[in-house]
C-alpha cells in the first residue's frame, strides 16, 4: 500500500514547508499548494483523490472555507478529512468551518506532534 497522500494549502511558505518537514517525517506523501484557487485546482486535477488536505483560512484568491465548500460539492471530497490550521481559535469562526466541512481544527503555532498525531488519527 501506498504512503497517504496529503494536500497542504498555505500562504506561508515557512508554515507549508515546516508542515511538509513534519509530515515527510512520518513518511506521508506532500502536495504542497500556496493559496485556495490552486489548491482547489490541484486537488481536482489528481489523478485520485488526496487522502487527506491540511488549508489555511485566510489566504489570497480564495480562502480556505470556499476552498472547502467547493470540495464538498464533489463527490471525490465529499468524506476526505480536511483539517484547517489556522491563527483563528474563535468558537465563531469554527462553528462557520465545521458548517462548511472541516473536519477538525487546529492552531497555528502548532506542535509537530500534535499535527502528526491529529494526522494519524483521521487517516488510520
Amino acid at each position: 500500500m501506498s504512503n497517504p497522500r496529503i494536500l497542504i494549502v498555505e500562504d506561508s511558505s515557512m508554515v507549508r514547508m515546516t508542515v511538509k518537514r513534519t509530515l515527510a517525517s512520518v513518511d506521508f506523501d506532500v502536495t504542497e499548494a500556496v493559496d485556495g484557487a490552486i489548491g482547489l485546482a490541484t486537488a481536482l486535477e489528481a489523478a485520485t483523490p488526496f487522502d487527506l488536505i491540511l488549508t489555511d483560512l485566510n489566504m489570497p484568491n480564495m480562502d480556505g472555507l470556499t476552498m472547502i465548500q467547493k470540495l464538498r460539492a464533489t463527490p471525490a471530497y465529499a468524506s476526505t478529512p480536511i483539517v484547517m490550521l489556522t491563527t483563528e481559535s474563535g468558537e465563531e469562526r469554527k462553528a462557520v468551518g465545521h458548517n462548511s466541512g472541516v473536519s477538525a481544527w487546529l492552531v497555528k503555532p502548532f506542535q509537530p506532534d500534535a499535527l502528526i498525531e491529529m494526522v494519524g488519527s483521521m487517516l488510520f
